[in-house]
């Protein structure tokens, strides 16, 4: 045998400590990219956020210091210092050095928690070059210094206080991540979050870094989720002016709902767990949509707005523009798969069905006027769906063999296999000309759009199945869409956005981009769409070309090469392109550049979509107001 193919005992390598958390960043924060980076800071303050759900804490301050280093302070109980029984060091030094240690792992401290594993401090600790923790209690400091997860010098005090909490300051190692420059907006987003969904915590947010400007922020909600969802609604023209609410405890399960119609057509739906966000929602938000709906046909029957021949109005009927968030607490959350992304606990459904059928039916009874203005949209929509159920049928493909179900415009690839094929949605019949030529015809399918699709944030699903561009894409994906939408049957595992390199090119893939979040977002969920990137320019000297993509690269080139005897070719639009040079630059699986879109937020992605997209024009100009200065070139 040899040696290569060996394994015997001495391959079995042994991982002391926090080692495997630096060996395999990944397996604990989910990624060393900045993604992995800001979920850090996340994993601290999810500790802080615990004790103000235990009751023990109502201020928690997060700072980014000049180093990009973070500290977080909160006014608890502190971490306790003790020596542990089993261990004989102090209780924080197990906190911090051994993983799966913490007071979440029973005994009463923790009713509920949003910490991910019990694994937070520790592993933010190994990922951090220094960490410096300090514990208010007993009329004392203490403080402990760790360096890459090791202890640098035991637990000590250091002074006395008549405070009690915790002070944690650490540095994430830029031998472990790619990215270590924190970004405020994606903080402020997550941190006011966690303030909207614990109700009177006040969290104070300090970036004290020259180059973004001192910036401080200050958030506290009394009102908590019905502050969450006004804020949500703040773009929009709601129906009504009071939030409902409903709030109750059963079966050790603490409820909260808030919801508020608008005037728009989509349903905004956020679902939490101990503060976590659940964006495949569960059984929570099942008990909520099942509650929701039979309360309101319920009180249709009783008050004649149904009548004895009507069919019952659907789920979607009555969620038509409502803006609603449901959290609940609960001792022992069960999630589905490992990004506790779905709840799977079935007494959650109980609670929720319970607590909002009780709580919506005294607020109908004492609001007749919100009761009949949330009926009445209903009813409008019932009956919008059923012009839709008529256009939807025309986008379902009857048969794979019979292809005059698909649109005529598209040049389709000749394997069937999803995972081998993919689409481009191309702006314009001259381009989609280009691109049928350039295409590789067994794997690259072709549909060129003419023109601008509609804005589906203002319209309902009848309008936009009636679009005939909107309908030959979802006809060409074969999966549906709404509620009908089943991924299973996504024709082509890349759907690739190739529009023009100008302001008409990117308004296109706005609107199209639009269009997959509210009514196929399960494509941007699973990482199947993508925006080409097309060249900007093509640098041609002494006979020799080159393409360049955006203008730092063209910048750097032309002091390369020199700039005498430069032939400069901007292309404004895919067309001036021969087929060739877009199979070149563009199309060519080994050469071409592809952005995938990803949707990290659900709640952010919706604001920005309603800013954009919607129909107050006031929002939209703060936008561009306070984005302006961040604009390099326009027209990329």
């Amino acid at each position: 045998m040899s040696k290569l193919s060996e394994y015997n005992e001495s391959h079995i390598q042994v991982l002391e400590g926090l080692e495997a958390v630096r060996k395999r960043p990944g397996m604990y924060i989910g990624s060393t990219s900045s993604r992995g980076l800001h979920h850090l800071v996340y994993e601290i303050v999810d500790n802080s956020v615990d004790e103000a759900l235990a009751g023990r804490c109502d201020y928690i301050e997060i700072k980014i210091h000049p180093d990009n280093s973070i500290s977080v302070l909160d006014n608890g109980y502190g971490i306790p210092v003790g020596i542990h029984h089993q261990k004989g060091i102090p209780a924080v030094e197990v906190v911090f050095t051994i993983l799966h240690a913490g007071g979440k792992f029973g005994g009463g401290s923790y009713k509920v928690s949003g910490g991910l594993h019990g694994v937070g401090a520790s592993v933010v600790n190994a990922l951090s070059e220094w960490l410096k923790v300090q514990i208010y209690t007993d009329g004392k400091i203490y403080e402990q210094n760790y360096s890459r997860g090791k202890v640098v010098h035991p637990l000590k005090v250091i002074g006395e206080t008549d405070k009690t909490g915790t002070y944690i300051h650490f540095k994430p190692d830029t031998e472990i991540f790619e990215e270590t420059v924190y970004d405020f907006h994606t903080l402020k987003q997550r941190l006011q979050e966690m303030a909207f969904l614990t109700k009177g915590l006040k969290m104070k947010f300090i970036d004290t870094r020259e180059e973004q400007g001192p910036q401080e922020l200050v958030f506290h909600y009394e009102g908590g989720i019905k502050e969450f969802v006004k804020y949500r609604n703040r773009n929009k023209d709601t129906l009504y002016d009071e939030v409902a609410y409903a709030e109750g405890k059963k079966d050790g399960v603490y409820v909260e709902v808030a919801f508020q119609h608008n005037d728009s057509y989509v349903e905004n739906i956020f679902s939490f767990v101990n503060n976590i966000n659940t964006p495949e929602g569960g059984t929570h938000l099942s008990g909520f949509k099942t509650a929701f709906t039979k309360t309101l046909n319920d009180y249709a029957r009783k008050n004649k707005i149904l009548k004895d021949n009507e069919k019952n109005l659907s789920g979607e009927d009555v969620r038509e523009g409502i803006t609603a968030v449901i959290s609940i607490k609960i001792e022992d959350p069960q999630f589905e798969g490992q990004t506790k992304q779905k709840l799977g606990n079935s007494e959650a459904r109980g609670a929720v069905d319970s607590i909002l059928s009780e709580q919506l039916t005294y607020f109908l009874e004492q609001n007749p006027a919100v009761a009949k203005i949330i009926l009445e949209k209903a009813v409008m929509a019932n009956r919008a769906r059923d012009a839709a159920r008529k256009a939807r049928d025309l986008t379902r493909r009857k048969s794979a063999l019979e292809s005059t179900s698909l649109p005529g415009k598209l040049a389709d690839c000749s394997d069937k296999d999803p995972t081998n094929c993919e689409i481009y949605i191309v702006e314009g019949d001259s381009a989609g000309g280009s691109a049928k030529s350039a295409r590789s015809r067994q794997t690259q399918a072709i549909l060129p759009l003419r023109g601008k699709i509609l804005n589906v944030e203002k319209a309902r699903l009848d309008k936009i199945l009636s679009n005939k561009e909107i309908r030959a894409m979802i006809t060409a994906f074969g999966t549906g869409i709404s509620d009908d939408f089943n991924l299973e049957k996504l024709r082509y595992h890349k759907i690739i956005i190739m529009t023009d390199a100008d302001v008409d090119g990117a308004h296109i893939r706005t609107l199209l981009l639009t269009f997959f979040y509210r009514y196929m977002p399960q494509l941007l969920e699973q990482g199947k769409v993508y925006i080409a990137q097309p060249p900007l320019y093509k640098v041609t000297k002494n006979k020799k070309s080159q393409y360049v993509y955006n203008d730092r690269v063209l910048e750097k080139l032309l002091n390369e090469i020199g700039r005498d005897g430069i032939n400069l070719q901007r292309y404004k639009g895919l067309g001036e392109m021969d087929a060739e040079q877009l199979w070149d630059t563009t199309m060519d699986p080994d050469k071409r550049i592809l952005l995938k879109v990803e949707l990290d937020d659900a709640a952010s992605a919706d604001e920005i979509f309603t800013t954009l997209m919607g129909d107050k024009v006031e929002p939209r100009r703060e936008f561009i107001q306070s984005h302006a200065k961040h604009v390099r070139n326009l027209d990329i």
